[in-house]
């Protein structure tokens, strides 16, 4: 069955230009995002993300950590990260989208932008683990950056800022249509996290080299 986002939660945001994406500004209370902020900045565990590009490993300009059900593992950029297991406050985050959004996640990738100089290239979520039309919730927390959408395969782009707290919700072919990214900005800009939430079709056995400590 096709997925489609609950009327409540259409008529709390609203569209972004392109189908199958929705905003909404101030999904989270600002004392929420705030705790929950300082909660991942001072508890989350950070590392650097390298990614594999045209065979090459590079060294990717932001910090990632990811969490979820255990033995649940998400394969992209020549990598495995499998989840280490909900820590309490994420729990309760996906809980909280699941009834918002009407679908189940059991997986999130955590993303930390130091400054304007941390950046995500262009890039589609369309791994084979989260099958043919994902569905993928989209926190914003701290400072507000631009995210821009363009089609597949090249042409004028689209942008929106998110700010703090805000959740953007993307679904049906929006993966399969277009490319997302959050771009560099000279602009004095502070901190800003970012958790995708969104539920893969497989589980991995953790390998040895998944190993968290």
């Amino acid at each position: 069955m096709r997925y489609a986002p609950p009327p409540s939660l259409l008529a709390a945001g609203g569209g972004f230009g392109v189908a199958d994406m929705h905003l909404v500004p101030g999904f989270l209370p600002p004392a929420s995002a705030d705790a929950l902020q300082r909660w991942l900045c001072a508890n989350a565990c950070w590392q650097t993300e390298r990614v594999r590009l045209f065979g090459r490993e590079h060294v990717a300009p932001r910090l990632v950590a990811w969490y979820g059900e255990a033995g649940v593992a998400y394969r992209y950029s020549g990598a495995v990260r499998v989840a280490r297991g909900w820590p309490g406050p994420l729990r309760c985050l996906a809980r909280r989208l699941g009834r918002a959004v009407g679908w189940r996640f059991d997986y999130v990738l955590a993303t930390r932008y130091r400054d304007g100089r941390d950046c995500l290239g262009w890039h589609a979520d369309d791994e084979r683990e989260l099958g043919a039309a994902p569905v993928i919730a989209s926190v914003s927390l701290g400072a507000e950056r631009m995210f821009r959408v363009r089609p597949r395969h090249g042409g004028r782009s689209v942008g929106q800022p998110l700010g703090h707290g805000s959740l953007l919700l993307m679904w049906g072919e929006s993966q399969q249509r277009c490319k997302h990214s959050v771009p560099r900005t000279a602009r004095d800009v502070g901190e800003r996290l970012n958790l995708s939430f969104r539920r893969l079709r497989e589980v991995y056995p953790p390998q040895e080299s998944d190993a968290q400590p």
